[in-house]
C-alpha cells in the first residue's frame, strides 16, 4: 500500500512497504521559482525528522529540504542533480530528491494527508 503524507514545511513523503521517497510540494516549487541548483545527500547518510536533508536554490534564494521522518538514505535522485529544473516540472513526481528507509514508520502519523496540506496551504494565501 502506498501512503502520501506532507509537511508543515513543505515536503512530501510517498511511503512503499518501509522506505519513502521525498521531494518538495508543487506549492515550494511555485515559491522558490526557477530551480538551479540541487544539493542532495549523500547515500547511507543518517537523517532525523525535522532537520537539513537537501539544499535547493533558485534565482530567488536558497532553502533547506527537512527531512519529513527519521531514517537512512537509500538513495538519491541523480537526475534531479543534473537538470534541477525537473523540480519545477515534475515537483511531486520525477523530482523527487531522495529515498529513505524509515527508521520508525508512525512518524508518518504526525503528517497531513493531501486534504489537511491543501487546506494548510489555503490558510497560508
Amino acid at each position: 500500500m502506498t501512503m502520501l503524507k506532507f509537511t508543515k514545511d513543505h515536503e512530501w513523503i510517498r511511503v512503499e512497504g518501509d522506505t519513502g521517497t521525498v521531494g518538495i510540494t508543487d506549492y515550494a516549487q511555485q515559491q522558490l521559482g526557477d530551480v538551479v541548483f540541487v544539493e542532495l545527500p549523500e547515500v547511507g547518510r543518517k537523517l532525523e525528522t525535522g532537520k537539513e536533508a537537501a539544499v535547493v536554490e533558485s534565482v530567488k534564494a536558497a532553502s533547506e529540504v527537512y527531512a519529513p521522518v527519521a531514517g537512512e538514505v537509500v538513495a538519491v535522485n541523480d537526475a534531479v542533480a543534473g537538470d534541477p529544473s525537473l523540480i519545477n516540472s515534475a515537483a511531486e513526481g520525477d523530482g523527487w530528491f531522495m529515498r529513505i528507509r524509515l527508521a520508525n514508520p508512525s512518524e508518518l502519523d504526525g503528517l497531513m494527508d493531501r486534504a489537511a496540506y491543501d487546506a494548510y496551504v489555503e490558510g497560508l494565501a
